[in-house]
């Protein structure tokens, strides 16, 4: 069986990230499959562990990146998160495109540990549009929306570092655009 292939998403907070992930895993021709992650915070109500999160206490996360088990990790909040690399490479053993959805310094750390992954960032139509999306959800202060902000801005200045560039106008074409990339380099 052919291994399958390590795919990274990635691009600042509000960009559509999950909606297009979840439009592309509609394609199942794609074999694709998500990558879970690893977290010190507590299960909230109705999460499931192994398929929300792996719930782990800050030691065993700790050990687990001194052990080098971790594709990545980033701490948020006084919680850790991470991707399991045991995790991740038995998807990518039984055949299956596992997709990161991370973040840009996620992104970044498992780029360096795997220089062949496929990695594609999401960037929106302009900063404006960006900006409208963030407000259009209503849920954060205006401090914290600046500072969103400021760190998509920051962030679309990495997107160089990636082997591909997509412009979310619509989830739709956007979905397209990467299930095309994923066809191209597993073919």
């Amino acid at each position: 069986m052919k291994r399958g292939l390590l795919i990274i998403l990635s691009g600042p907070s509000g960009v559509g990230k999950g909606t297009v992930r979840e439009q592309l895993f509609k394609e199942e021709s794609l074999n694709l499959a998500y990558s879970i992650s690893m977290t010190t915070r507590y299960k909230r109500p109705g999460e499931r562990e192994g398929i929300d999160y792996f719930f782990v206490d800050v030691d065993t996360f700790k050990k687990k990146i001194e052990q080098g088990e971790l594709l990545e990790y980033a701490q948020f909040v006084g919680n850790y998160y991470g991707t399991p690399k045991a995790y991740v490479d038995q998807l990518l053993d039984e055949g299956k495109n596992v997709v990161l959805e991370i973040e840009v310094q996620g992104a970044l750390q498992v780029m360096k540990k795997v220089p062949d992954a496929l990695t594609i960032f999401l960037v929106p139509p302009s900063m404006e549009e960006l900006e409208r999306r963030i407000r259009g959800r209503k849920t954060e202060a205006e401090s914290v929306m600046q500072e969103r902000l400021a760190k998509a801005e920051r962030e679309i200045k990495t997107k160089d570092s990636y082997k591909h560039v997509v412009v979310n106008n619509t989830v739709e074409q956007a979905a397209n655009e990467i299930a095309d990339i994923i066809r191209h380099n597993i073919n």
